[in-house]
């Protein structure tokens, strides 16, 4: 009778990710991010365990208040953090996210799929498309006797950079630049990854370019990974490239990322992570090769203090000389200090103050003002659930 259950979980929940992976949208093919994550080793917070069957089930209520010493209004720039993401709305309170997973690990075959119900998370994800409410949704396979291979098929989050969607599962509450601008967040495709060793993993993805569900240009971005994990630290290296100009193949697209995790003990943990990007003109067939990139290098660290207290920084340098990503020829740094407290169980609060600053005026300020320097300080609270077995 278990596995007859079984069964039919498992079909309902193909039938779910089929259905939704079918009617998925066509996204606009922005380069901003990320999804292999320095999961921090800190003192566990159980979140109560909901599961039915072989299937689990999860999710979260993210939401927060940020203050903005520019304090850009609405006429200027829709009144949000210039630069940020996901919580960029600013001097008010706001819903970032609300998530509910469902996931079937593959025995052989198993499925994912990620709600974000509501929230600017969704928004700006999937490019304020109506009704798309889609993180993740794919199949999974893994063949008994294939020594640990799995492959994917569907929509998935990026495996580059050093942080994911979720803020929760970050160190910090906002996301980095490097998130935000030099990364993609998803793909849609094939994915797999195969443990070539004990310590070594290695991937190929097939996908349809960066933040892409159906592309406009056709043609196949080609993905590889890996990550090689030992005790004391993590190297992580994934490349992409592929046509990413919209109504031609003329032109790649190339990143390459890579993150260096260092885990020392399980209380203080470290990360460098770099990016390169580049982006060829589509025009090359009549004589315009030009070429355009951008580059920036993120420095983070955690410390646990106590089991309900954590502390983190990072700082970064961005560099956008064309303005390709951000809209204007820049170079950017950014400082992030985080408190961190653990309530009771499936309860996080964060505390957060953030420095960017440009080497031109760009960050609004008032109605009108461009300034070259901005300053915020955030409040956020998620509440979450999820399975523990």
């Amino acid at each position: 009778m278990t596995n007859l259950k079984n069964i039919f979980s498992l079909r309902l929940m193909l039938g779910v990710v089929m259905l939704i992976s079918a009617g998925a949208r066509a996204q606009t093919p922005i380069p901003v991010a990320p999804a292999a994550t320095p999961d921090v080793p800190a003192p566990e917070t159980a979140s109560p365990t909901w599961s039915v069957g072989s299937i689990d089930f999860s999710g979260f209520i993210d939401g927060y208040y940020s203050y903005n010493a520019n304090r850009p209004s609405n006429a200027a720039n829709g009144q949000v953090n210039d630069l940020y993401n996901f919580n960029d709305k600013t001097d008010q309170f706001s819903l970032s996210a609300a998530k509910f997973s469902l996931n079937h690990d593959p025995d052989p075959v198993g499925a994912h799929i990620d709600f974000l119900l509501y929230g600017r998370t969704n928004t700006l994800i999937n490019a304020g498309g109506d009704g798309n409410y889609i993180e993740q949704a794919f199949l999974s396979f893994k063949p008994i006797k294939a020594r640990g291979l799995e492959m994917d098929f569907g929509k998935f989050v990026t495996s580059a950079g050093a942080e994911v969607i979720e803020s929760k599962d970050n160190w910090n509450y906002s996301r980095s630049l490097l998130f935000s601008w030099a990364i993609p967040y998803y793909h849609f495709g094939l994915r797999s990854s195969y443990p070539v060793t004990k310590t070594w993993t290695a991937g190929v993805q097939l996908v349809d370019g960066w933040n892409d569900v159906v592309k406009s240009n056709g043609g196949v971005t080609v993905g590889l990974t890996s990550a090689y994990v030992k005790p004391k630290y993590s190297w992580n290296v994934n490349y992409y490239t592929g046509p990413e100009n919209i109504g031609t193949e003329n032109g790649y697209r190339n990143l390459i990322d890579t993150t260096l995790l260092l885990t020392p003990n399980a209380k203080f943990n470290a990360y460098i992570n770099y990016d390169y990007g580049q982006n060829r003109n589509s025009m090359i067939a009549q004589g315009n090769s030009a070429l355009q990139h951008w580059q920036g290098v993120a420095v983070a660290a955690r410390e646990q203090v106590g089991s309900k207290v954590g502390l983190a920084a990072r700082f970064e340098y961005f560099n956008d000389p064309q303005g390709y990503t951000t809209g204007t020829a820049q170079h950017v740094d950014e400082f992030t200090a985080t408190y961190e407290y653990k309530w009771a169980e499936g309860l996080l609060a964060r505390l957060e103050y953030r420095r960017d600053w440009s080497d031109v005026a760009f960050f609004h300020r008032g109605n009108t003002g461009l300034v070259d320097a901005q300053s915020t300080a955030t409040a956020g609270f998620v509440a979450f659930f999820g399975p523990k077995r």
